[in-house]
């Protein structure tokens, strides 16, 4: 039987699922607030719809399967705003929601391990918005929620050899500081695996096996690149946008046990050193 995506915030990881998908015969309607990137999301094989216009509630009507991308802000979920009442109405006859949360929720563990049983103790404004969304997509009855918590992400087009290569790469030291992060071939193998084996209620972690300290991944990019590694800076004197500083008020290791013993998943990109070579391979 052919199935239907409805992709809420068609974005980078969004579109790494709808190239898995595509090829089964899969229908996807991918949203987007802005004209510009219609065309493009119509070219990669996506129907695209303004959010949140009026096609987005008739694609809804059609939609087997739904994926949220969209971020929250200090108003709220953007598609429960704006969809909330017709996904309440159609829970019972969707057979999978995904929503893509952020390891943020968990909050600052001073370099120690989490899973998905860890008390949500978010530290940032961003964080709790995400820990609030979440709730509120679980609040739905009937509705076959999935979230996945995904930590940093990285791949084709977001590789940190540009900032290497042109010199304004900086290895950032703040004692103790540790990040995970995850390829998104491997966001897009996770959900892929989901939407086949569904287990309404789950929640799970995206992350590699191999947290390790940011400046280690810079270091490893300039080492692939044959260049000297960028100058270290101490992060109280970094120059950094408000955002990029904020990331390091938090510091854990993120377990991914689940996604393998669960959904069966082996990560195609197990630890940056192989995410980051497989990214100069594809350049070259």
């Amino acid at each position: 039987m052919a199935k239907t995506l409805l992709s809420f915030g068609h974005g980078y990881s969004a579109r790494a699922l709808a190239r898995r998908l595509l090829p089964e015969g899969w229908t996807i309607y991918g949203t987007t607030r802005a004209p510009a990137k219609a065309e493009a999301i119509r070219e990669s094989g996506v129907i695209p719809l303004l959010f949140p216009g009026p096609d987005c509630e008739a694609a809804l009507a059609q939609a087997s399967h739904i994926l949220i991308s969209a971020g929250p802000s200090e108003e709220g979920d953007p598609v429960l705003a704006a969809f909330g009442d017709q996904i309440a109405a159609a829970a019972s006859r969707l057979e999978w929601a995904g929503y893509l949360s952020t390891t943020g929720v968990y909050g600052d563990h001073q370099g120690g391990w989490v899973d998905e049983t860890t008390p949500l103790t978010p530290s940032t404004r961003r964080g709790q918005w995400r820990k609030d969304a979440e709730q509120a997509w679980q609040a739905i009855p009937g509705l076959p929620l999935h979230v996945f918590r995904l930590a940093g992400i990285y791949g084709p087009g977001r590789g940190p050899f540009a900032k290497v290569r042109d010199g304004s790469a900086r290895r950032i030291i703040k004692e103790g500081q540790v990040f995970s992060r995850i390829h998104v071939d491997d966001i897009a193998q996770v959900l892929h695996a989901s939407i086949h084996r569904p287990h309404p209620g789950a929640v799970y972690n995206l992350c590699d096996d191999d947290p390790a300290p940011p400046e280690d991944v810079i270091a490893h990019a300039a080492l692939l690149l044959d260049v000297p590694a960028p100058p270290a800076v101490a992060f109280d004197e970094a120059d950094m946008t408000p955002m990029a500083r904020s990331f390091y008020a938090e510091s854990k290791r993120v377990r991914n046990d689940l996604i393998k013993d669960e959904l069966g998943v082996r990560l195609i990109y197990p630890d940056y050193r192989a995410g980051l070579a497989a990214l100069l391979a594809q350049e070259d």
